[in-house]
Formats: structure tokens, C-alpha cells, sequence
């Protein structure tokens, strides 16, 4: 029982250290960082100009519409990765798979600007 538990010290010190780290970071804020917070920084920013308005005011659906947009196409680029890295590997069966792929985010993406949906204005 002695011979197992000897073999979790390693854990136990690593979560030690870890939790000790942790602490210091915590607290030495407190304790270097000036404390003197003046009007400029506590006043509220917002893209260069002062806040207007509500926090809980409605916004266009068109921020929705660009953020998912900006999803769909930065998750076809991490598809792209690992089917790059692996293409030596998977033949040319994964590299047709892909291209379908593409072919048919770019017909969606041509569809998308047809529509107007990137279109800001």
C-alpha cells in the first residue's frame, strides 16, 4: 500500500507547486499594484468613443448573421489542418472529399454575397 501511495507524490507535488503558483499570482497583485484608480480608468470604453445608451439594447441582426458567418468559414479552415497534414496518407479518395467540401462552402459563400448577407450598409 506504501509503494502505491509513493507513486502519487509526484501528483501531489506537482498540485502543490501548481496551487502554490496560483496563490502567489493571486496575491501579489494585491500587494505590488498601485491602488490609486483614477476617473479615466474607471470610466467606461467602449471601440475609442464613450458608451450610449442601454448594455441591454437590441442589436441588428446582421452582428449575428457576420459572427456565425465568421464561425461556419474559420471552422472550414480547421477541417483544412488535419486533412492537409494527412494527405499523404489518405489517398486520393479524402482529397476529392475535400474538394467536394470546398465546392460547396463556395457555392454557399456565393449564395451568402448574393443575398447581401455580408453587406454592412
Amino acid at each position: 500500500m506504501e509503494r502505491l501511495l509513493l507513486e502519487y507524490l509526484p501528483i501531489l507535488i506537482f498540485i502543490g507547486i501548481a496551487g502554490v503558483i496560483g496563490l502567489a499570482l493571486l496575491v501579489l497583485p494585491l500587494l505590488v499594484a498601485p491602488a490609486k484608480p483614477d476617473p479615466e480608468k474607471l470610466s467606461a470604453y467602449e471601440c475609442g468613443f464613450n458608451a450610449f445608451g442601454d448594455a441591454r439594447m437590441k442589436f441588428d441582426v446582421r452582428f449575428y448573421l457576420v459572427s456565425i458567418l465568421f464561425i461556419v468559414f474559420d471552422l472550414e479552415v480547421a477541417f483544412l489542418f488535419p486533412w492537409a497534414i494527412t494527405l499523404g496518407d489518405t489517398g486520393v479518395f479524402a482529397f476529392w472529399s475535400m474538394i467536394v467540401f470546398l465546392g460547396v462552402l463556395t457555392v454557399g459563400f456565393i449564395y451568402e454575397w448574393n443575398k447581401g448577407a455580408l453587406e454592412w450598409e
